[in-house]
């Protein structure tokens, strides 16, 4: 059996609690499937050189209609790091990142060539350029964490900047109609403070074929908040079934942690979102 091999094995197990497959994955793809959220890191600086490479896989993402309607600010500034970690809901990881990019969803770029060539450009305001924005972004950030991940770094993403999005637009001095979807910290991993694979969903659970299938879904679940349990104790946290901390996290507005109200913030930061 490959390292390749092993490596693929083992983290199959991790996501699933099952065997690998006969077929096996390119070293490629055993690294997609070794992602875990890090959240400490070693002192080690993050280049510029890594960087680059990442922004270009980042921009080697697709793109709806090659709008590209995404930007990234690189955070390294320790002060504003540690601001933006308070408006992240006091998340210390973000404070000690070596790297902090945030990702942006960015139309104010084609409004100020559509000023230039005295063409209007309200379709931004509707809230298909909203989803075309978040998706282009995602798709761009994603890439950027597997290139991170290849080059021996580790990432985790913070959803926590959309909880006062224009307290961080102002800290970011961002131009309307731009706001940070999410941020991603970036840093080697502290060797002493490893991060395991998360346990995710049956595919059962997620995959379908022709048509929604619910047959498999209850006993997916059930399977999943045993593994979940498990993993959890073996962290030393809420080992309560996924199924109900899942469902709690969407109970209502209390539970969104401030983002009940982006699309008010969005429209503030110049998108009407129609």
């Amino acid at each position: 059996m490959t390292s390749s091999t092993t490596s693929a094995a083992t983290s199959w197990a991790a996501r699933y609690g099952d065997t690998l497959p006969t077929t096996y994955p390119d070293g490629l793809l055993s690294q997609m499937l070794l992602h875990r959220s890090v959240r400490s890191y070693a002192a080690t600086p993050v280049s510029d050189e890594v960087l680059t490479w990442a922004v270009a896989a980042a921009q080697s993402a697709s793109s709806s209609s090659n709008l590209q309607p995404w930007s990234v600010i690189a955070v390294r500034d320790r002060d504003k790091l540690g601001r933006l970690a308070k408006l992240a809901g006091d998340q210390q990881h973000v404070a000690n990142a070596p790297l902090f990019l945030a990702w942006l969803v960015d139309w104010s770029r084609l409004r100020r060539l559509g000023l230039l060539q005295h063409i209007p450009t309200d379709g931004t305001d509707y809230f298909e350029s909203y989803t075309i924005g978040a998706v282009d972004t995602a798709l761009a950030a994603q890439n950027a964490a597997i290139a991170f991940e290849l080059l021996g770094m580790g990432i985790v993403y913070i959803g926590g900047m959309r909880n006062h999005p224009e307290a961080v637009a102002e800290e970011l001095g961002l131009p309307a109609g731009s706001f940070v979807l999410f941020g991603m910290c970036v840093g080697y991993p502290d060797p002493s403070r490893p991060a395991e694979i998360k346990p995710r969903l049956p595919q059962a659970a997620v995959l379908h074929h022709d048509r929604y299938d619910l047959s498999q879904e209850a006993a997916s679940v059930a399977d999943y908040d045993y593994r979940m349990g498990l993993f959890q104790r073996s962290q030393h946290r809420d080992d309560r079934a996924w199924s109900r901390v899942a469902v709690e996290r969407v109970l209502g507005p209390e539970s969104l942690t401030g983002r009940e109200r982006l699309r008010e913030a969005v429209n503030n930061l110049g998108l009407k979102l129609k």
